[in-house]
């Protein structure tokens, strides 16, 4: 039986990807790679709407560009606002912590939303804050934080907003300028539809005058004067970059407004079903990327699933056997409503809903009335 993943990340890879990454490996030294790279960096800007150059790839998972944010926008000692609502929050914060920042955390129950009246009271009261951490789309809870009213509340003060979208980037039609965003940091993984090992890290003319250069691999400096001219400091993800190529011509074909209301509407789909069906979304004010639901029987319905071909994640921490999470990044409207029938399937085989087709007619009038279908 093949498998099929509704994960967040690594997600299924598009025929039209997995073509190009099929292909015999090219030499990075060469015009050829430099070509497509320069290439690559033309459908990026596009991408974020943004004719900035200020933008790098490197080699690694998006931990190394967070990693890279924080080594190359702060010093040591300097504080920053670090907003933890999940297990990747908290990787702000040990990130923060390990480079001798000196972090605000400021808690936020796993499930919930940062509030921004919450965020400007902590920047009033620390005028000596120079960077708020988030995450767009916290990928462990399945819950959105809100990023364009905290980046106004930056926006007005010397505090960069430092935004992990490593979950929105390709699923939101995310313009860093307009939503008071300093730096972005993706990965390749998730909604750009690649293979783990490509980070990418954005920065705007504002994050630009407090670039340092406390990083050896993770140098922005060192990367960006190679990487505009088509090559990298260091030996790059060839394939991964050659496959970006094709993978953000999808997303630029079908254009990011559409891309976005493809997954809001899946994702609205989705949680319709799972609570026609009795279940309960976990997250408050849920990411269109990945939505949580829970059950007391997360695990058991999640092993099921997975019998039958579909894998979902499961929660992390103390979400573990609490939650599943099913990933909307790179589904299909059609394999949506695939995972829902098979989860009306598995929730009557453990005896937690009596009947079948009313999660699938839910999903399904969502779509119809949204007139995805």
């Amino acid at each position: 039986m093949k498998e099929r993943l509704f994960t967040p990340g690594p997600v299924e890879i598009p025929e039209r990807v997995r073509k190009v990454l099929g292909e015999q490996i090219i030499h990075h030294r060469t015009e050829e790679f430099k070509r497509s790279f320069l290439e690559v960096r033309e459908l990026f800007k596009r991408l974020l709407e943004e004719d900035s150059e200020n933008f790098v790839f490197f080699a690694s998972s998006g931990t190394g560009a967070m990693e890279s944010a924080i080594l190359n926008f702060f010093e040591q000692g300097e504080k920053v606002l670090v907003i933890n609502g999940g297990k990747f929050g908290e990787r702000w914060l040990h990130l923060a912590k390990h480079w001798g920042l000196e972090p605000i955390e400021y808690k936020v129950e796993w499930g919930k939303s940062a509030d921004p009246e919450e965020v400007k009271k902590l920047l009033d009261k620390h005028t000596d804050c120079r960077g708020v951490l988030l995450q767009i789309s916290e990928t462990s809870t399945g819950a959105y934080h809100p990023t364009k009213e905290i980046g106004e509340l930056c926006r007005d003060r010397e505090v960069l907003l430092v935004a992990d979208a490593i979950t929105a980037l390709g699923v939101y039609r995310i313009v860093p300028s307009q939503w008071g965003i300093d730096v972005l940091v993706g990965g390749s993984q998730k909604a750009l539809l690649l293979p783990p090992g490509l980070s990418v890290l954005w920065f705007s003319q504002r994050a630009e005058r407090r670039l340092k250069d406390r990083a050896f691999y993770f140098s922005i400096k060192k990367e960006l004067k190679k990487q505009m001219e088509g090559q990298t400091a260091w030996t790059p993800a060839i394939s991964l970059i050659l496959a970006l190529k094709e993978s953000l011509s999808m997303l630029l074909e079908e254009g990011m407004e559409r891309v976005e209301n493809r997954h809001r509407l899946i994702s609205k789909a989705t949680l319709r079903a799972v609570e026609v069906l009795g279940l309960k979304p976990f997250a408050e004010k849920p990411s269109i990327s990945v939505s949580s639901v829970f059950s007391p029987m997360a695990e058991d319905i999640r092993k099921l699933l997975l019998k039958y071909g579909v894998r979902v994640a499961g929660g992390q921490d103390g979400l573990k056997g609490k939650i599943f999470r099913i990933s909307h990044m790179g589904v299909d409207p059609k394999d949506g409503l695939m995972l829902v029938g098979m989860l009306e399937v598995a929730l009557k085989r453990l005896g937690l809903f009596d009947g079948l087709g009313e999660g699938v007619r839910a999903y399904s009038e969502v779509l119809t009335e949204g007139g995805l279908w």
